[in-house]
């Protein structure tokens, strides 16, 4: 059976393919869009998808769809006659509904299929189950308590469930309009950071700040017992139908969800060409501080009805690293998984694994313990890609085969020891947010001027920005304190502090750092240059970033020519070809 899971009408839509239950891709239509977020109909990862398993669209047994909009009638019912929505929260709704009921053509339309051929195979899914699916399913657990916390999906924003073997059972939900995803948004967008996904910014900014506002910020959230919790609507927007929302093709648009009532209560907002300061530092620790105590308090009321010790998460908020690093510390769980794509790109492997699992009873623990499900490039592909490139040694750079996998890794590694900047793109691309060693830009860690190298010559973004360590499994306990050896970079650790001086630009103000532990048997050949990097260093770590400037991550060895072509990088790495700029050998 082939199942496509396609999150659509959202932001960061996707498509999964699951052949009898095993997955066989998972792609963003953004790497192929290049528009950040993408939104709109994921036609292009259904695409490559289907490309990558070798059938058509006609071939596709079952089209998921992790979208429900009948989904709690009576709640949104009650809702409009209690709290007077505007009209326009209303017409969105119908828009969004309308929309997903015009899906199915819209993809006959696209694959050539005839009309009807997609409706008559679809399931949808509701929004929150799919997210609970993608984790616990994906997690390997027999059991484990799962929980989704999120902006909102089909009027739900927080949902716990217990999972066991082939069911996921949902036991509680917080429904719209309180929602721990759009508290944080609101604080992010009044930080003058207004795009769809700039939580991140936030995060990366509320080291350097000192919580002092947190009191003040706590008027804005009631937490109830059992794991509850209430927003001070008077602060906010997105309930009243005044929000614009844009989800069709193209970047995701979400307007000003935060009330005047804000500025009143913190001070004026800042303005996106503002400087930071250190009040919007201080601002930033705050509310990372008041999502903390908010999100713990769900997790242990979650734990309190689904007593299990292992822990699957999932939703926008588990994108939250930083909080997801701090969960065995303030919470009963002892262990935590949260796979690559948790965020809404994941609702597509939530919607199709679901359809399976009410199927076919779980009996084979599958865990996605690795994250490249994406595409992959042979090596006349690569070498065509560079042919028609013109880096040629009358432009300044020097092209090398190094077919040989430990000669090639030695041969970056001591370009990374010389001090130079590796755009690294090998074997299938990522799926999730975070690169992970397949389209990377790789540093040597132990530089402190790094970080700002990287930030002001090759990415083009904010000073406070951290950048994650990629280290060998092996080597996780001698560097990070109590840490998890997660491969997705989806938990910060504390670094320890016998090692902070030797790997400066990957360790954050605060000590941390966003760690990818790096398995032999994942990823060979990314290991193998770790290693690379040890024997010539005596360190097994490297700075890892996403390969791209401004964009999304590459997709194609075209777009990792061009990234490598317009900013100030010294090597580019596909598959076996190293592409030197001839400063570094003159060097």
């Amino acid at each position: 059976m082939l199942i496509l899971g396609l999150n659509a009408y959202h932001g960061d839509v996707s498509a999964v393919l699951l052949r009898d239950g095993v997955l066989v891709a998972a792609l963003e239509e953004e790497r192929f869009r290049r528009v950040k977020h993408c939104a709109g109909v994921p036609t292009l990862a259904a695409e490559a998808c289907l490309r990558i398993a070798g059938v058509t669209a006609a071939d596709v047994d079952v089209f998921a769809v992790p979208r429900l909009p009948r989904a709690h009638l009576w709640r949104k019912a009650w809702f409009a006659l209690t709290h007077g929505p505007g009209r326009g929260l209303l017409q969105s709704y119908r828009a969004r509904a309308t929309r997903h009921r015009d899906l199915a053509g819209a993809l006959d339309r696209a694959f050539g299929l005839p009309a009807g051929h997609v409706a008559a195979r679809t399931r949808h899914i509701e929004h929150h189950p799919a997210h609970l699916a993608s984790a616990f399913y994906a997690s390997g657990f027999d059991e484990a308590t799962v929980c989704a916390i999120d902006g909102f999906g089909d009027f739900v924003s927080t949902s716990v469930a217990d999972g066991r073997g082939s069911t996921i059972d949902v036991r509680h939900r917080v429904f719209f309009p309180h929602s721990l995803g759009m508290l944080y948004l609101a604080i992010t967008q009044y930080l003058g950071f207004p795009h769809y996904g700039d939580e991140f910014k936030v995060m990366g900014l509320a080291p350097y700040g000192t919580p002092r506002h947190v009191d003040r910020m706590a008027s804005l959230v009631t937490l109830d017992p059992g794991g509850g919790f209430r927003l001070a609507l008077e602060y906010f927007r997105h309930w009243s139908g005044e929000v614009a929302m844009q989800w069709d093709d193209g970047p995701p648009v979400v307007g000003r969800v935060w009330t005047e009532a804000l500025e009143t209560l913190l001070g004026p907002a800042r303005r996106p060409d503002e400087p930071v300061t250190s009040h919007h530092e201080d601002l930033a620790a705050s509310v990372q501080a008041l999502f903390e105590e908010a999100a713990f308090h769900v997790l242990r009321g979650a734990h309190a009805r689904v007593p299990h010790d292992r822990l699957c998460l999932a939703g926008g908020c588990a994108m939250n690293s930083v909080a997801n690093g701090k969960i065995r510390r303030h919470t009963p769980f002892t262990e935590v998984y949260v796979q690559p794509a948790a965020g809404d790109n994941g609702t597509a492997l939530g919607a199709a694994l679901a359809v399976w699992h009410a199927r076919a009873p779980r009996t084979d623990g599958w865990r996605m313990d690795h994250a490249y499900w994406g595409t992959a490039y042979d090596d006349a592909a690569l070498a065509g890609a560079l042919e028609a490139s013109g880096l040629t040694a009358a432009d300044g750079y020097v092209h090398r085969v190094i077919e040989e996998e430990a000669a090639l890794c030695d041969e970056v590694a001591g370009h990374l020891a010389a001090g130079a900047v590796v755009g690294w793109f090998q074997g299938r691309m990522e799926w999730g947010a975070r690169a992970l060693g397949a389209r990377s830009i790789l540093a040597d860690p132990r530089r402190a001027d790094m970080r700002e190298i990287i930030n002001t010559k090759i990415k083009f973004r904010e000073r406070f920005r951290p950048f994650a360590p990629s280290i060998i499994e092996e080597a996780v306990d001698e560097y990070f304190e109590d840490a998890a050896p997660d491969p997705f970079m989806a938990q910060v650790a504390v670094v320890r502090a016998s090692h902070r001086a030797r790997i400066p630009a990957v360790t954050h103000v605060d000590g941390t750092g966003r760690l990818q532990a790096v398995g032999r048997a994942a990823h060979p050949r990314y290991w193998a240059l770790l290693k690379a990097f040890e024997a010539r260093t005596g360190v097994p770590v490297l700075l890892n970033t996403s390969f791209n400037e401004n964009e999304p991550i590459v997709e194609h060895p075209s777009q990792a020519i061009d990234c490598f072509r317009r900013t100030d990088m010294d090597v580019l790495v596909l598959g076996s070809h190293v592409v030197v700029r001839r400063r570094e050998e003159a060097a």
